[in-house]
């Protein structure tokens, strides 16, 4: 399999039961930290989840700079408003289900929409951080797996959404969103995922990257669905289907232009994410398509139902998230390519 090495990832690529594997929540609270050191005007908000956020290294390091608010997710939102409109960089954290699930309301009217149209310098400047996301939060069950978070901060005008794969992007994604205007949406997992980049693998939020070269299927995936993507591609080209895997941690905006290249080599795309497929990753990929380049295209992700409580790996396997049925759902689609 032919890697991009311009990507500098870990040597030990494939070898699931020594690489490392780490929290993205982690990522994140390391980078809030040092976002915070370099810049005074970052604040953080939380929802009585410190500790499960990763947040409590800013707040032991800035503790005039934290506000916890208490099981108040709405309040949250609008709080994170009025200090952004007086100037501040606002880090709200919670978990995914309450924001922005409880609060989408006044994520939309008090940080989307006084932002929306506005000059860069009077954005509502709010990074809403969603963690445990997907149905990886495992025996929490259901009511505590955000799987629709994707779909509703994809369509709050100006809203940037990332998704990062591992630690190491979301550390960079942290960062990185810390000094971009505007509001934004990080979505983080509560469980051990897989850190198959370094700490010098290229990272840009809007920007997608080709980690395979393939020529029979084009895979597209965000979050931990990334690495199982790439499992996926090594099994495949063991049956002698070479498939290209792109990592696409920013769902909006989308880098389809990266996206329809590897298409018009391969002709045939899967999707591949820890979320609704109504409405997430892969719908952004197709609206994208459908009027770019069309080609066929299979979803990986739960199909309009709510998750249900287990350990992380059995959850993959009962939504069908897990490698096996990347590699089924790219012989599918290859199946379905005009003769």
């Amino acid at each position: 399999m032919k890697i991009n090495k311009k990507l500098k990832l870990v040597s030990n690529l494939f070898d699931v039961d020594k690489i490392e594997k780490a929290k993205t929540r982690a990522g994140y609270g390391k980078g809030l930290l040092e976002a915070g050191e370099k810049n005074e005007k970052i604040v953080a908000l939380c929802a009585d989840l410190t500790e499960s956020t990763n947040t409590h290294f800013f707040a032991e390091k800035f503790p005039e700079r934290f506000v916890e608010l208490g099981v108040a997710e709405q309040n949250l939102a609008t709080i994170a408003s009025g200090m952004a409109a007086a100037g501040k960089i606002v880090f709200m954290s919670s978990y995914a289900v309450f924001s922005p699930g409880r609060n989408n309301e006044q994520i939309r009217t008090t940080i989307s929409y006084n932002s929306w149209g506005a000059e860069e310098s009077k954005e509502i400047n709010v990074k809403v951080v969603g963690s445990h996301a997907g149905i990886s939060v495992g025996p929490d069950g259901a009511t505590h797996q955000a799987l629709e978070d994707i779909a509703l901060m994809r369509t709050h005008p100006g809203m940037t959404v990332v998704a990062p794969a591992d630690v190491h992007e979301a550390k960079r994604a942290t960062m990185e969103l810390a000094e971009r205007p505007g509001p934004a949406y990080l979505r983080l997992g509560r469980a051990n995922y897989a850190v198959f980049t370094t700490e010098k693998t290229p990272f840009e939020v809007g920007k997608a990257y080709v980690i395979t070269e393939g020529k029979d299927v084009t895979i597209v995936a965000c979050g931990p669905l990334v690495y199982k993507a790439l499992l996926a591609a090594k099994e495949l080209e063991e049956e002698g289907i070479k498939a290209e895997v792109i990592n696409s941690h920013t769902i909006k905006p989308l880098d389809g232009e990266t996206i329809e290249a590897s298409v018009r080599k391969t002709g045939a795309i899967v999707t591949a994410e820890e979320h609704n497929i109504l409405g997430g990753m892969g719908s952004a990929v197709s609206e994208y398509l459908s009027q770019h380049y069309p080609v066929p295209q299979e979803f990986i992700g739960t199909r309009d139902r709510f998750g249900e409580s287990g350990e992380p790996d059995e959850l993959f396997g009962v939504f069908e998230m897990d490698v096996e049925h990347i590699v089924k759902r790219s012989k599918m689609v290859i199946g379905r390519k005009k003769k």
